[in-house]
């Protein structure tokens, strides 16, 4: 068969692995002579093309490293090539006789940074085209000189499904016949520089379980249970309702008997009862997508579109998070789009250059992190992210995103000193192009599901975090208020005797908590890193540890805004948390860990009761002073109002060792008031010191109230108090 010049280069090209475009070489083309079929199968000993309505047709060996071409016959369905090798014959369906599997909009919409779905564009997608099966692999990687796809299904020769670049949106495409679901997959990516990557898909939605780094071709079969939780969500008002949070890590939650991991599916039921009957609203998963370096906690995350396989497959996780639905809980995921690892499998100079990242270290790289930064001035990044937000949201029900590192976001010179960051535009510090991505990020999320969460982590000042986007805000719905757990852990820590001097500390909230809608976390940063437990940092003898311990909680439950605690917290672990494994379960032998844990347990039912502490957590109209200056007694006094102001709840807390009697404390109303929670009331181990579960308002002023009453307050201990009347109406 004789050919043209041009068509011999390109094939030429085609060998090499160099071809842009292998299907305008392979498949089949038209010709002046009716049409011809070119097939490139290296190491083959003969092809043939057979198809149902037409004779078969041997192919002719045009080229030694394996390059077969004959005439196309006249048949209109696909057809099927014949591949004889030393082992054995193989019939398979032409991949380079498909049309494109990714089209003119999808390129489009992703140039610009704003296609929703493109988790179902992108990446290995199990279609059906003119009645066959099989998997369409499409990437974007927009330098590379050519790129192919690897796997079990070729025998990881590259050779063999050479993929097409569409136009000029960077992005490669072709369809495989011949790859099933479940099987494990790569690029091979032709550098600019003439290198040969393999690197893992950034949209696959499977993977190996690491060490292994290969993605897994997947599509699900879950059938979701969860329709009634999620028309419930849509119609919540979120920051109205109660938010009691509980932070896990799957992989150091609870382990087997003999230290092995558990599965979703095993951890989904045993957590979704365990929350219920704790009475927490929302678990909050440390970052679930996959990592390889499990150390990293899940914060190094490589596939952002994909649940970790350490604990089983995708739908496993489905599963769990149906279990915490169905019990009644929700489920917050921790993502993280600050940053990702320098794997040379992964992200990092995807294409040979720097794609994801920043080419200049003083933009591309973190300091503290070793990890490179996301470019969020790119939109085909910036569509890759919100993809990943949408993905998790949208194909795992997930209820909300606590964001991690917005304020590395936000600042370009975050950790970094003098010459060591460029300003922006305008001279600034400002991150202009990743401030723009979380608006829009916020927007659209909150747009496509209402009554989801959005929770920044971000520590510094920057204001307006939780305002919407149209108020010049981020568009967060909350955020963590880090402010917060400093000034009252350093409150805590504090020998009794001295708090007197650091009273502030536990006031000084109260100065700025209505300026965002903040949750007050205790979370696993305070637990790490040589800080030890949350008891261990409370002062004093044992006693006096356990009760520092369940008075914070008490403090912390009953103060403006949503709390959250991270698991083991609940029943005073002793020993820092330790990732590689279990919780110490085996405390809840002894009655003081028992006493911690019917503590928060019961703090977080009566919380469910009380609208008073949550219906109004972020204006003024919700908390009033009592008594903020007892600096000398150490002693503490506020007011709770539901947002109708129908019902009302007083906190006071003691923070010293010594009991007080006969203090008196101005209250709203006269009349009796019921105690409905006393952290040292014996059953929690305390000394049970208190009131008797009822205390009579007299009408003598006192603390600017028209009423006040005589309380014993017990020794480090927090009361909550409500009108006997109001209880006999909830």
């Amino acid at each position: 068969m004789r050919m043209q010049d041009g068509l011999k280069a390109e094939i030429e090209l085609v060998v090499r692995g160099e071809h842009f475009d292998p299907h305008h070489v392979l498949g089949r083309h038209p010709t002046e002579d009716g049409g011809c079929v070119r097939a490139y199968r290296p190491a083959a000993l003969s092809v043939r093309l057979c198809c149902a309505s037409a004779p078969p047709v041997q192919l002719e060996r045009i080229h030694p490293a394996g390059v077969f071409a004959g005439p196309a016959p006249a048949c209109a369905e696909p057809y099927r090539l014949e591949v004889a090798y030393e082992q054995g014959t193989y019939s398979i369906h032409d991949p380079y006789q498909f049309s494109p599997t990714v089209g003119e909009l999808d390129c489009h919409l992703i140039g610009e940074g704003r296609h929703e779905e493109i988790y179902r564009v992108l990446g290995a997608q199990p279609r059906e085209i003119d009645g066959v099966a099989g998997i369409s692999f499409a990437v974007w990687a927009p330098n590379a000189r050519s790129v192919r796809v690897i796997g079990e299904f070729n025998g990881w020769d590259g050779r063999l499904h050479a993929m097409r670049v569409l136009g000029g949106s960077g992005i490669w495409e072709i369809f495989l016949p011949c790859a099933r679901i479940g099987q494990c997959y790569k690029f091979e990516i032709l550098s600019p520089q003439g290198f040969l990557l393999k690197k893992a898909d950034p949209y696959a939605r499977g993977t190996e379980a690491p060490p292994a780094t290969s993605g897994v071709i997947h599509r699900t079969h879950y059938k979701w249970q969860n329709e009634e939780w999620l028309e419930k969500r849509r119609s919540s008002e979120v920051q109205a309702r109660p938010m009691s949070i509980y932070e896990v890590h799957l992989g150091s939650w609870r382990r087997g008997d003999d230290g092995e991991t558990l599965g979703y599916r095993e951890i989904g039921e045993q957590l979704a009862d365990y929350c219920r009957d704790m009475g927490f609203t929302h678990v909050e998963l440390l970052p679930i997508a996959e990592h390889p370096f499990g150390p990293s906690w899940g914060y190094q995350v490589s596939y952002q579109f994909a649940p970790t396989a350490r604990y089983g497959e995708p739908d496993d996780f489905k599963y769990l998070i149906d279990r915490l639905h169905e019990k009644g809980v929700g489920v917050i995921m921790d993502w993280v789009p600050a940053h990702f690892p320098r794997d040379t499998w992964a992200l990092a100079r995807y294409d040979g250059t720097a794609l994801y990242e920043h080419d200049d270290p003083r933009q591309g790289e973190h300091p503290d992190w070793g990890t490179l930064v996301f470019n969020y001035g790119r939109n085909e990044v910036r569509n890759y992210m919100l993809g990943a937000a949408l993905h998790w949201l949208g194909e795992y029900r997930i209820d909300g995103l606590r964001v991690d590192a917005v304020a590395a976001m936000l600042y370009l010179d975050y950790s970094r000193k003098e010459g060591e960051w460029i300003p922006n535009a305008y001279g600034g510090r400002e991150n202009l192009e990743a401030i723009s991505f979380l608006r829009e990020l916020n927007a659209v999320v909150h747009g496509k599901f209402p009554g989801v969460l959005m929770i920044a982590e971000e520590s510094t000042a920057w204001p307006a975090v939780s305002r919407p986007t149209w108020m010049g805000g981020l568009g967060f719905g909350f955020k963590w208020n880090m402010g917060w757990m400093h000034d009252t852990l350093q409150y805590f820590s504090k020998d009794p005797i001295h708090r007197r001097f650091h009273h502030h500390d536990l006031t000084f909230a109260l100065m700025y908590a209505w300026h965002e809608n903040f949750v007050l976390p205790l979370s696993h940063d305070e637990v790490v890193h040589g800080k030890g437990s949350l008891v261990g940092k409370m002062p004093g003898d044992r006693w006096q540890q356990l009760a520092n311990l369940r008075a914070l909680y008490g403090w912390m439950w009953a103060h403006p805004g949503k709390q959250l605690l991270f698991m083991g917290g609940e029943f005073a672990q002793s020993a820092e948390w330790d990732h590689a494994a279990s919780l110490d379960w085996h405390l809840l032998q002894y009655e003081e860990h028992q006493g911690v844990q019917r503590t928060v347990r019961d703090l977080n039912h009566a919380y469910l009761k009380e609208p008073a502490l949550w219906s109004d957590d972020f204006a003024s109209s919700g908390f009033s002073w009592i008594d903020a200056n007892n600096s000398d007694h150490n002693v503490f006094a506020f007011l709770r109002r539901s947002r109708d102001e129908a019902r009302v709840l007083v906190c006071i807390a003691n923070l010293a060792p010594i009991v007080r009697r006969n203090y008196r404390v101005g209250l709203p109303h006269g009349g009796r008031w019921r105690e409905i929670m006393n952290t040292d009331s014996g059953s929690y181990g305390g000394s049970n010191t208190g009131n008797a579960g009822l205390v009579s308002a007299n009408d003598e002023p006192w603390h600017g109230m028209p009423n006040s009453a005589r309380f014993v307050l017990p020794p480090l201990g927090v009361l909550w108090l409500i009108p006997e009347k109001q209880e006999e109406e909830s």
